[in-house]
């Protein structure tokens, strides 16, 4: 069943991934600028972002196993889609039909995972889980640059046909149907409303990278977001189940985990899409040699993935998840001030370090989020948290090609050559937010998960 998850997480998110490489092959194809094309990122997040809210309620109303196989059905379709397609809007359309799939796949999965796996095994489950998490996004431009450098980047959709054709056989035989028998009534108005605020950031944020009339339409979609946002919430203080239960954030460790992660993924998100783009425009390096070149990152996920469940039950999760969470501002930092003369091993041990610091940071977000969690609300919050996790990754992505696309038009000529150096150092200040919002973690937080008992441990250094 683990595995099962694991692998349609990392099918997804190699799928996403891996178009990061592809991206100056899709603007040579189609004719547009390198920046223009990273709406085939936001725009798969859009998907992601309108239906994830409902993932939890429609599989408590026709259950997990069927769900998770019509997911695969329509993500597959997106797929063949996006292989096919003759220009850059056509593409677009097949990632938000990927993406409407995607919203079902991951958060159903996991879960899946947590109404299926003790509190006292999800941290080493969950390790197995964001190993996949974390090697998807990485070995997604390895293969993305092989199969653009070799065959085209088409073959980057046309692979999932046969990988997700074997998921949809053994889903029927491995993942437990999980129905509820008096699911509540679908929250038809509050998707609406969440589907519209979405809708309007993500496009409005991406539209802002481009230039012209755009801008104006930008600021439109920008401007009804908080009209949307505070229709959702007079909604759902009147409903007894609304789609994204706001209430949940009253637990301090899902509040925490939400806001301190949401900080950590639009720097992650950043990251996903300027690296493959930086080594390939001014590096001078290949399709196919910048995914071999990210994909270093883990193999110190690897070697984390087997210490991250003994360090959290040493240290408990403050300690951990406040150290791992300046690694991804150093790194940025490190990444602003590289430069091709510094040599390759430099480029290598930094996005190592990389590797090790998103798989310590991230296993303790993905677990201490439900730590709390009674089990009767498990979906309600797997959606929340997944609606958050990937509108913070997609802000990521707006964020980042937002700030590049402003240095080349506001910098000076003598100073266009650091657009990138100044977006890794915006994206990493980003970062450093999460650390003062872990500090209010209590030092024994999580330890049912964990296993870190504070006092003991306390009195043993006495």
């Amino acid at each position: 069943m683990v595995l099962i998850v694991s692998s349609l997480m990392m099918m997804e998110q190699i799928d996403g991934t891996a178009l990061t490489t592809a991206l100056p092959a899709m603007a040579a194809d189609f004719h547009v600028d390198i920046p223009q094309t990273s709406i085939t990122l936001t725009v798969y997040m859009l998907g992601l972002a309108a239906l994830i809210p409902a993932s939890g309620r429609i599989a408590e109303r026709f259950g997990n196993r069927v769900t998770l196989r019509w997911a695969i059905i329509v993500f597959l379709g997106g797929s063949l889609l996006g292989g096919l397609a003759p220009n850059l809007p056509v593409l677009a359309l097949a990632r938000l039909v990927q993406g409407v799939g995607g919203a079902m796949m991951v958060p159903v999965g996991r879960l899946v995972i947590l109404q299926n796996v003790p509190k006292s095994e999800l941290m080493s489950v969950m390790g197995w889980v964001m190993l996949t998490a974390t090697i998807g996004p990485m070995a997604g431009p390895v293969l993305g640059g092989v199969l653009t450098s070799a065959l085209s980047w088409r073959w980057i959709f046309y692979i999932n046909i046969p990988l997700g054709l074997l998921a949809i056989g053994l889903i029927g035989r491995f993942i437990p149907q999980g129905r509820m028998r008096h699911p509540p009534p679908f929250d038809l108005k509050g998707n609406v409303w969440c589907a519209l605020a979405l809708a309007g950031l993500i496009f409005g944020l991406e539209l802002l990278t481009h230039s012209g009339t755009t801008r104006i339409v930008a600021c439109a979609l920008l401007a009804a977001v908080p009209v949307c946002s505070v229709a959702y919430i007079r909604h759902a203080s009147r409903v007894a189940h609304p789609l994204l239960d706001l209430s949940l954030l009253r637990v301090s460790t899902f509040r925490i985990s939400v806001v301190a992660g949401a900080c950590t993924r639009i720097a992650t998100g950043g990251i996903i899409f300027l690296l493959p783009s930086l080594l390939q425009t001014r590096f001078g390096a290949s399709a196919a040699q910048s995914g071999l070149i990210t994909f270093i990152a883990p193999l110190g996920a690897l070697v984390m993935r087997f210490g991250a469940p003994a360090l959290y039950r040493a240290r408990g999760y403050r300690s951990v998840m406040c150290a791992s969470s300046l690694a991804l501002p150093f790194v940025c930092l490190l990444l602003a001030l590289y430069n091709p003369g510094m040599g390759m091993a430099v480029l290598l041990a930094l996005l190592a370090v990389h590797g090790m610091g998103q798989t310590a940071v991230y296993t303790g977000y993905n677990t201490i989020a439900y730590a709390d969690m009674p089990p009767a609300r498990m979906g309600a919050a797997t959606s929340l948290y997944s609606t958050a996790q990937q509108v913070m990754l997609t802000l990521g992505i707006c964020f980042a090609a937002g700030v590049l696309t402003s240095a080349r038009l506001v910098l000076p000529p003598s100073l266009q050559m650091h657009d990138y150096r100044l977006t890794f150092i915006l994206c990493g200040l980003v970062a450093t937010i999460a650390l003062p919002v872990l500090l209010r973690l209590s030092p024994n937080a999580g330890a049912a998960v964990s296993g870190h008992d504070h006092t003991a441990a306390q009195k043993n250094r006495l």
